[in-house]
């Protein structure tokens, strides 16, 4: 398909150059990705097949301008593929990921390429780089040791072999939960199914049903859904039922089942660590991070798990002696959990989520976001509707700086449906970076929130409005960016630091300063009633036994297993079991993510052996967030410039800790996280 004919590869001519998704069809990925990946292999061969002497431009900046094409491919088509997929997409994406695994991996494999890398950087000291050029260089010299260059032959060929297939593995697996996902629902079959389900539940699952082409109700395993069903249906039994298929998303057996992808995965993990000479793939991923080591993450998972557990053990207690109170004769499960501890809010706090929701309207969440980078950062959002969009559900929105300048275009896509994977996260269809003149960065973030009928606002709970506070955070650590060579942009900092400036930024939604400012009732304008809003700030802490629990379990359990130099025979539910077991899990409670849906550590490699990295990031942002509160005002002008020099804009520009010492002063303090959670003894 000539270029001409093809929009993925022509020049685009739309506001701020977005992607012109209206003229973008299936067939048009694979020639795209095609020509962008010849080119690509053309650009790199050049580069390492120059007689000059290597130097810093005709080496690493030539690398950083090498690939444009294919990374603007690729980023509209994995963001389409995550958040308005199809089949024909999906089979796509099954072909190209061995694809451009064996692309990128014979570019870190190169010889000729890394020859030129290393003479640079055992030069380094006597060159005139810049700090922002001796970062690059040492980045680029680290990936190319961790990918295996300089290895023997006969282990690079077995190290392009390994990425290819647990990049395939990795696809198969997203792919099969979001297809258990889609294939399940429960009806809803009259007055009885919906007993204690309050009218925005019940609206819910009626656009639920009508989403799937059905009458009624349904409840599906949609996060948005199921949780909040599970937190108010009096139907024990269907409590259990809907529970039980959320569970058991990739282990119902046939095609989508992933026990046998998770043990060859694991396996293909540890070979990988051992042919690059660690003692365990978790060895392997954690010395690029802030932990080092997985002695550090296990410290501080571990130093946690004792007070989150005694605390959980508390919170069953209390849930126990609710129920007897209703007079319900049940042994608490963890299918009641979530419907008890509501129940036990409300008595505890006079406090329930069908009241706060009328003052959680969607739109004004999305306002209160704003305002608060406005304050922050003198970062205002613009609503652009000439800007074209991949879904008529998604909204575009220009950022400008005090001075008027664009900084940025944001994509906001909130509401579920069955072409998107579950979850919420932010992602880029263009990253900054200042190499040949400002690149003007598109993000994106895409949650599943369930929308309200037409005509009526959607209402959130205070989960759902954290995550997009969460969200947002990272959108704008990858719009704030003000790097020039793209290795380094926005977000591409080691994984447990990359948490820290999206869960620094939910501080501000439970702060009064601007719950009073946004949180109004949806009919009546007015603001959230002090007493409920005191009340709603008391409850901060409520339930974090549990909250703490289901997540420390999770990231215990793959650490352990990326931790494992024997994997023979390897049974993911045998070894959950086993770990759980140590650890003495309470038997009313489950991991928040079980291996087989396990889509952080499964469905590609971003937080394989790494799940602990939102635990170590809130060590950071609790102490972070003190920073403010000891200025005595949580929009200091100077606390946030510091925010924004050192955080926020600074990309990958320099270490982690050391970043963090910039803008805080000091290490932080573990204690706020303990204290932020309500765990301190």
């Amino acid at each position: 398909m000539p270029a001409v004919d093809n929009p993925l590869l022509a020049p685009w001519s739309t506001p701020f150059e977005a992607p012109p998704f209206e003229a973008i069809r299936a067939e048009h990925f694979r020639p795209a990705f095609e020509a962008a990946l010849a080119q690509n292999k053309a650009e790199v061969a050049a580069i390492a097949g120059l007689a000059e002497e290597p130097s810093f431009d005709n080496t690493l900046a030539a690398l950083e301008r090498s690939g444009r094409m294919l990374d603007r491919v690729a980023s509209v088509f994995f963001n389409l593929a995550g958040s308005n997929t199809s089949d024909e997409l999906q089979a796509i994406e099954r072909d190209m990921a061995p694809i451009l695994s064996r692309h990128r991996t014979a570019i870190y494999l190169d010889d000729a390429l890394f020859r030129r890398i290393d003479a640079i950087f055992a030069q380094r000291d006597r060159l005139d780089l810049t700090p922002e050029q001796g970062r690059v260089l040492e980045r680029y010299h680290m990936a190319f040791r961790r990918a295996g260059a300089g290895r023997p032959e006969e282990v690079k060929q077995r190290l392009a072999a390994l990425s290819e297939r647990l990049a395939s593995l990795g696809t198969r697996f997203g792919q099969n939960v979001l297809n258990d996902e889609k294939a399940w629902s429960m009806p809803l079959d009259g007055e009885a199914d919906l007993a204690g389900l309050p009218d925005f539940l019940v609206e819910a699952s009626a656009r639920a049903a009508a989403d799937r082409g059905q009458a009624g109700h349904v409840v599906t395993l949609s996060r948005s859904l199921i949780e909040p069903f599970l937190q108010f249906s009096a139907r024990r039994d269907l409590r259990e039922t809907a529970f039980k298929a959320w569970l058991a998303r990739g282990e119902g057996g046939g095609e989508t089942d992933n026990r046998a992808i998770i043990a060859e995965m694991i396996a293909l993990r540890a070979e990988r660590a051992a042919l690059l000479g660690y003692e365990s793939f978790a060895h392997y991923r954690l010395d690029d991070s802030m932990a080092k080591t997985p002695g550090a993450a296990m410290e501080l998972l571990r130093s946690v798990w004792r007070p989150a557990r005694l605390q959980a053990m508390r919170e069953r207690d209390a849930l126990q002696a609710l129920a007897a109170e209703m007079g319900d004769n049940v042994d608490i499960a963890a299918w009641d959990w979530r419907y008890y501890a509501e129940k036990r809010r409300k008595q505890a706090f006079d406090l329930d989520e069908a009241e706060l929701k009328p003052y959680l309207q969607l739109d004004r969440i999305i306002e209160a976001a704003f305002d608060t980078a406005r304050r922050l950062f003198g970062v205002t959002f613009a609503e652009r509707r000439d800007v074209p969009v991949y879904h008529p559900d998604v909204r575009a929105f220009e950022a400008k700086d005090a001075a008027g300048a664009t900084v940025g275009l944001f994509y906001g896509d909130y509401f579920a449906r069955a072409s998107k994977r579950s979850g919420a996260w932010m992602s880029a269809f263009r990253s900054q970076e200042e190499l040949d003149g400002e690149v003007t960065p598109i993000i994106v973030n895409v949650m599943n929130f369930s929308r309200a009928p037409d005509g009526q606002p959607t209402l959130l709970s205070f989960d759902d409005a954290r995550t997009l506070f969460h969200e947002f955070g990272h959108a704008l650590h990858g719009m704030l960016s003000t790097v020039t060579y793209p290795l380094l942009s926005g977000t591409g900092v080691v994984r447990d630091f990359v948490e820290f400036p999206s869960q620094l930024y939910e501080h501000w939604l439970e702060r009064p300063e601007v719950l009073q400012r946004h949180a109004v009732h949806y009919r009546t304008g007015e603001p959230m009633p002090k007493a409920l809003l005191d009340r709603l700030l008391a409850s901060r802490t409520f339930n974090q036994g549990f909250a703490t629990v289901e997540y420390v379990s999770s990231a215990l359990v793959d650490l352990e297993m990326h931790l494992l130099d024997r994997t023979d025979g390897f049974d993911a539910a045998a070894f959950e079991a086993k770990v759980l077991g140590e650890i003495d899990m309470p038997a009313a409670m489950v991991m928040r993510h079980r291996p087989p849906h396990f889509q952080h550590v499964f469905a590609g490699e971003g937080y394989s052996s790494a799940y602990y990295s939102y635990l170590w990031s809130e060590v950071l942002d609790a102490d972070g967030f003190d920073a403010f509160l000891e200025a005595g005002d949580i929009f200091d002008a100077e606390t946030a410039r510091k925010l924004k020099q050192f955080v926020y804009a600074a990309g990958n520009r320099q270490d982690a800790a050391k970043a963090y010492r910039d803008f805080r002063g000091h290490d932080p303090d573990p204690q706020a996280l303990l204290r932020k959670r309500g765990l301190a003894a």
